[in-house]
């Protein structure tokens, strides 16, 4: 397949271009800033192996069988400093994919949507039956991201004539992630790192980490499965509750940590303590997850402090 991936400078999008490094489909990588690109590849020992462009690059005149957007925001810092500007940024690459397809219908197009399209406190973790609520009177900023993700899904399933197909990301772990960035794991590493003492609330949350293999799995499940315009959840074998992972890293890697009430946590897109799906959709395409939530993490930990974060 000719794959055009759409913000390769995303983490999602260099673990996905890292494994297919191990196949013989042939990517463009597409970014804003093309110069980090060229220089992760010349990183990891790849100069040269994709093509590289800048977005002005990507037109219809070009083939494709794919394209990957993963254009978007991955860092709930990020995401909180953005505010209502993701939802130009969301729907200006969207349709820069979608005028493509148009012109291209035989084309497949994955999106990378989020958890946080449903919309949905998750007091409980999401199904297949699960309705997304907005409060339309009461809107806050930290809905604008989950309420982008949720236009552009609407938008692709008013196309149903097109082989368009989401991905809801929940969480995702992996050995060559930011661990600058603002999530609860990358705090733990960080702590684990340094020898300081994490501090964690009370609630014991729970979250489905997907890796990189599953995750790789997942997508080519779709590139290969019949054309359809459907959207699917990211999950694992079974989540983890954050008690339980944090013991398990206490064991295994020597975390420091305790429980406190400080309120001061980032969270962009609102609270979450079941932020996880149950809806088996992707099965329908061939998905079946290899690992756990807990083993996913545990096992890109080790690499993390063998190898450093390389991958």
């Amino acid at each position: 397949m000719r794959i055009a991936i759409l913000g390769a400078t995303s983490q999602l999008g260099k673990d996905l271009t890292l494994s297919f490094m191990t196949g013989a489909d042939e990517l463009v990588l597409f970014a804003r800033r093309p110069g980090a690109v060229t220089q992760w590849l010349e990183s990891i020992g790849a100069p040269g192996r994709y093509q590289v462009a800048d977005f002005d690059r990507f037109d219809q005149h070009d083939r494709f069988n794919a394209v990957i957007n993963f254009v978007g925001v991955g860092d709930p810092a990020q995401a909180a400093a953005m505010g209502a500007s993701i939802f130009d940024i969301t729907l200006k690459f969207d349709e820069l994919a979608l005028t493509y397809v148009r012109a291209h219908p035989e084309c497949r197009y994955i999106f990378f949507s989020s958890g946080a399209a449903y919309c949905s406190r998750f007091d409980q973790p999401v199904d297949a039956s699960t309705r997304s609520l907005v409060a339309i009177n009461q809107l806050r900023p930290e809905d604008w991201y989950s309420i982008a993700k949720l236009h552009a899904e609407c938008r692709h399933r008013s196309l149903p004539e097109l082989p368009i197909v989401d991905i809801r990301v929940f969480n995702y772990f992996s050995r060559t992630q930011d661990m600058t960035a603002r999530f609860f794991i990358t705090d733990t590493v960080r702590a684990i790192q340094s020898g300081k003492t994490l501090a964690t609330s009370a609630e014991n949350i729970t979250r489905d980490y997907l890796g990189p293999d599953d995750f790789y799995q997942l997508v080519q499940r779709i590139l290969n499965a019949q054309p359809a315009n459907d959207v699917v959840d990211c999950y694992t074998k079974a989540p983890v509750e954050k008690l339980t992972l944090l013991s398990e890293l206490q064991q295994r890697f020597g975390l420091k940590y305790r429980v406190t009430t400080d309120p001061a946590v980032i969270n962009a897109t609102g609270a979450k303590m079941h932020y996880y799906s149950t809806n088996r959709k992707a099965e329908a395409f061939g998905y079946t997850p290899t690992k756990n939530s807990l083993d996913n993490v545990l096992d890109e930990l080790a690499l993390v402090f063998s190898t450093g974060n390389g991958r």
